[in-house]
């Protein structure tokens, strides 16, 4: 397929974080652009605004009469869309091309020199990262990100298409579209077992991902992952590796190792050893492009950070709070253990709201051992997303296993108050569902103590 020769392109559920980046590519280059989505949201506003048609009532009458021509129209979909959904069936039907998002990336990047971000936890950040690394060293390339990067304002950045950089989400395996230049695997944690059914098959589909890469392509692994790589790690044995950490005023400052480089006194501003991490193996993939390690460090210092990835929205001496899109026990844990380090002995107040009743199900114990570290937990409802309830699957049941001294089962509309009721010094909310839309609310209602 000859993405030159498409003239209009059809989203269906274009309000999703990497359907949105999508449909502003081919906004960009000039394609006529028009979507569906089932809510509006945040993201589908900023479309519109910017010149894009949404609906939001699947119903084939609201679609353009130019987008009923099969002819030069690509039509794009997620694999959150149901197969019964009318539009989906009307182009399936009547012979249009219709793609997954994850096949579209593949065909936009395949002709680039291609950095791809895997694994279950960090895709989003790494990659903003390494974005804006590349940005800040003068590479053109194109990116496409998980997420509203606090750097650029959007999940997509078009400065050149010479290289590109992309999530390579392991969601319905769609990281096998890709064929990369230089790789990266943050994580292989158990998840998306709805998909998978067990650990071991979701490690065999990483290995196989792996395999995509192009000829004399490179692959940076987290140290102590079952893949064969180049390493990457904190104090140990790894082929890019921090030493002698110092935290200033909110800052980790530290030495870098890479055998091509050794650096001393390097700053980076977002806390938590995974973001260390992530900005690491970010620094490895764009000396990949050339870009001199000096100046490599000195853009490190200046990445602002992702939206929803511990996202500081108030902070000062009295009152601290933090936005996390935390869904899962590992990056639960890392919030918490993020604000141990940098926030010592304050009295944290945690908000979760459960993502999915299938993964809640599948990762209960580990849930309520990774949110009982909090010794204060307000849990929300289970944001079902994609799924309908599974009988027995509830908060009330994940809320038994929790531990925590204080916990409390509320709804979206006690929020404020259970707050104000518990005064914490350092609040933090946790989710990937529609608790993001709770965040600038909080933030308004506690602008007394910011």
């Amino acid at each position: 397929m000859n993405l030159e020769q498409i003239h209009r392109v059809y989203f269906i559920g274009v309000g999703g974080i990497g359907m949105s980046a999508l449909a502003r590519y081919f906004a960009f280059i000039n394609k006529t652009v028009v979507g569906y989505d089932k809510t509006e949201s945040p993201l589908t506003q900023e479309l519109s605004n910017s010149g894009i048609a949404i609906h939001y009532n699947d119903d084939v009458e609201q679609i353009p009469s130019e987008f009923k021509n099969p002819e030069n129209t690509l039509i794009v979909y997620t694999p959150a869309v149901p197969s019964s959904h009318s539009e989906y069936q009307y182009f399936l039907a009547n012979g249009f091309v219709i793609k997954k998002r994850s096949e579209v990336l593949g065909l936009i990047t395949k002709d680039s020199f291609c950095f791809a971000v895997a694994g279950t936890h960090g895709k989003t950040t790494t990659s903003s990262i390494l974005a804006h690394l590349l940005k800040e060293t003068g590479v053109k390339m194109t990116a496409f990100l998980g997420g509203i990067s606090e750097d650029f304002n959007s999940n997509f950045l078009l400065e050149g298409t010479e290289y590109s950089v992309v999530e390579a989400d392991e969601f319905d395996r769609s990281f096998m579209q890709l064929t990369p230049d230089v790789a990266c695997v943050t994580s292989m944690d158990a998840d998306h077992l709805d998909i998978y059914g067990d650990a071991q098959e979701l490690e065999r589909t990483f290995v196989d991902f792996t395999k995509r890469l192009k000829p004399n392509g490179k692959l940076f692994v987290r140290n102590g992952l079952p893949l064969e790589g180049l390493t990457y790690g904190i104090e140990d044995d790894s082929d890019y590796c921090i030493r002698n950490i110092k935290i200033e005023h909110g800052t980790y400052i530290f030495d870098l190792e890479t055998p091509e480089a050794n650096l001393k006194g390097v700053e980076f501003n977002k806390p938590g050893r995974h973001n260390l991490l992530n900005g690491l193996v970010a620094f490895a993939m764009a000396m990949q492009a050339g870009s001199p390690p000096h100046r490599l460090a000195k853009a490190l210092s200046t990445f602002k950070g992702v939206q929803r990835r511990f996202s500081y929205k108030i902070k000062n001496d009295d009152f601290i709070f933090i936005d996390d899109y935390a869904h899962h026990p590992t990056e639960i844990n890392a919030v918490f253990e993020a604000i141990s380090e940098m926030h010592p002995n304050k009295k944290v107040l945690a908000i979760f709201q459960p993502h999915l009743f299938s993964r809640t199900r599948d990762f209960a114990d580990d849930f309520a051992k990774s949110l009982s570290q909090f010794e204060n937990i307000l849990l929300l409802d289970i944001y079902p997303a994609r799924e309908e309830p599974i009988v027995g699957i509830d908060s009330q049941w994940l809320l038994e296993k929790i531990t925590s001294t204080n916990k409390t089962l509320i709804s979206k509309e006690q929020i404020i108050s259970e707050i104000k009721i518990q005064n914490p010094e350092v609040l933090v909310t946790m989710g990937a569902g529609d608790i993001g839309l709770e965040v600038m609310k909080i933030k308004n209602e506690l602008s007394y103590a910011g």
